[in-house]
């Protein structure tokens, strides 16, 4: 298991080229850190700050690998890999310094009930489908409104730079809080390399919950948007169901 883990989390950080598509930096702002909570029965308020719960622990609201269409191989990752597979989606690394600095992504909480993620991948597209789920204090259309001032950011560390571009598209019509839609493309190397990973992510929140699905592809095919809407829809149903 711990083997598999470790192979799914290179698999997020590893290949290269460029898909048209939609996603955001996997660490959501306002993630829920330990010892804050919400309380009430939903909705938020004026000043963006979540007043719902879903009592229901992460884990048992994450989709399961028999979710996945066959060509993925799905993996619930670890506590101990979700941190590293997280950033990896974000496309800034833990530490790493950003330009604009007030770009950086807001501290995200990790543990059995903070953060819990699923990962599938199809080996023959170099593709993943990340399906996260994420306790946060804050709705999600104060993350949306960080992104779009921030289209494009420098990362720096241990002296590599890459840069991220992040698109905010129109919101995928869901029962849910709120919906967001994003690309993204992480590019680094230099001129003679040039490596690509490119994102397409759905997001919804249900009270203080937030859900992202993601494809990740370094391959020059379409995303698979088809598996990815399914996915996104059923993980977003199944934690409404919890309410």
């Amino acid at each position: 298991m711990a083997a598999s883990a470790a192979a799914v989390t290179l698999a997020l950080a590893g290949c290269s080229s460029d898909v048209s598509g939609v996603a955001e930096p996997a660490g959501q702002a306002g993630a829920a850190l330990p010892g804050s909570s919400g309380s009430g029965t939903g909705g938020a308020s004026d000043e963006g700050a979540v007043t719902g719960r879903i009592e229901a622990p992460l884990g048992t609201l994450l989709l399961t690998p028999e979710a996945f269409p066959a060509r993925y191989e799905a993996l619930v990752l670890p506590d101990n890999a979700v941190e590293q597979a997280t950033a990896d989606l974000d496309g800034i690394p833990a530490g790493a310094s950003v330009d604009p600095a007030g770009c950086k992504p807001p501290p995200q909480a990790f543990g059995p009930d903070s953060t819990a993620l699923i990962v599938g991948t199809d080996n023959a597209a170099r593709a993943t489908i990340s399906v996260e789920l994420a306790r946060v204090d804050r709705t999600l259309d104060v993350r949306e409104s960080e992104l779009a001032e921030c289209p494009e950011v420098t990362t720096t560390l241990n002296g590599a730079t890459a840069t991220v571009t992040t698109t905010v598209l129109p919101a995928p019509p869901l029962n849910a809080d709120d919906t967001m839609a994003l690309r993204q493309t992480v590019t680094s190397g230099n001129a003679d390399q040039t490596v690509t990973q490119s994102m397409l992510r759905l997001v919804a929140q249900v009270d203080d919950v937030r859900i992202s699905a993601t494809h990740m592809s370094f391959g020059d095919e379409a995303p698979d948007s088809a598996a990815l809407d399914q996915l996104f829809t059923e993980a977003v149903q199944k934690v409404k169901a919890a309410q």
